[in-house]
């Protein structure tokens, strides 16, 4: 006998519930946000993340392709235009670079992706790689960390600034931005994952899909943990250089 599907309420509780695992709460964002972090691990979280950055407007990209439905698309497409910028505006890539200026980073260094750890860039490429073939709502739906992240951006307005007085405060623009453009992005996908889930094997399977993009989220501190924190970068017994490969599109 099949389980009974959750009601929208109860489905909608059960993905929220999956913020116990966004990458908050992981140690290396704890500290930065407790102000512990290092310049060099500020540095190290900027530059990564970037990689993210660059690789979320090729994921809706990669949704809109497989999305056969016009009012879907012409919603999502907002989210390019938000990282990519519109034409004549300024889009949230360009705002990472300027964060990336203001915590000490070379914006040319940071384009080159030379500074990306393998672990980062292979987790970014498996969730570029899942948009790409899973179905349009399946890659939608992977988008909700979105519910948790409004909560994110103002932790760290609220406490880089204090804590870290050598960054330069343009550089939060990012930040600012973000907070209502989530908040946007959580309705639609939500919406969208709500009306699309309606039995118990779909649900539970959005849940896991979720889960997947959380450890997306996870194993990106993971590396750059190892690698900042601890000292041990990729090859760290074998040689001090940075020898793993670095080229974009690899």
């Amino acid at each position: 006998m099949s389980q009974p599907a959750m009601t929208p309420t109860q489905f909608e509780h059960a993905l929220r519930a999956k913020g116990a695992y966004y990458h908050i709460h992981h140690p290396y964002h704890i500290a930065m946000h407790e102000g512990r972090a290092t310049r060099e691990q500020i540095q190290g979280w900027v530059a990564n993340r970037f990689y993210y950055q660059l690789n979320i407007p090729m994921k809706d990209a990669a949704i809109m392709a497989n999305c056969p439905d016009r009012d879907v698309r012409r919603e999502w497409v907002q989210r390019m235009l938000d990282h990519d910028g519109a034409p004549g505006e300024e889009g949230g890539i360009e705002a990472w670079l300027r964060l990336a200026e203001a915590v000490g980073l070379d914006r040319e260094q940071v384009l080159s992706g030379e500074l990306v750890l393998p672990g980062v860039r292979f987790a970014v490429d498996a969730y570029l790689n899942f948009a790409r073939r899973a179905t349009w709502q399946e890659a939608a739906s992977s988008s909700l960390t979105e519910l948790f992240a409004p909560h994110i951006h103002q932790s760290r307005l609220d406490a880089w600034p204090e804590h870290y007085p050598w960054i330069d405060h343009s550089g939060y623009d990012y930040f600012r931005k973000r907070l209502s453009e989530a908040r946007r992005d959580v309705e639609h996908g939500l919406s969208i994952t709500l009306e699309h889930y309606t039995t118990y094997a779909q649900q539970q399977r959005m849940l896991e899909i979720l889960q997947f993009k959380l450890d997306v989220l996870w194993s990106m501190l993971d590396a750059m943990s190892m690698a900042y924190e601890l000292k041990r970068p990729p090859y760290h017994t074998v040689t001090e250089q940075a020898v793993w490969h670095r080229g974009l599109g690899v």
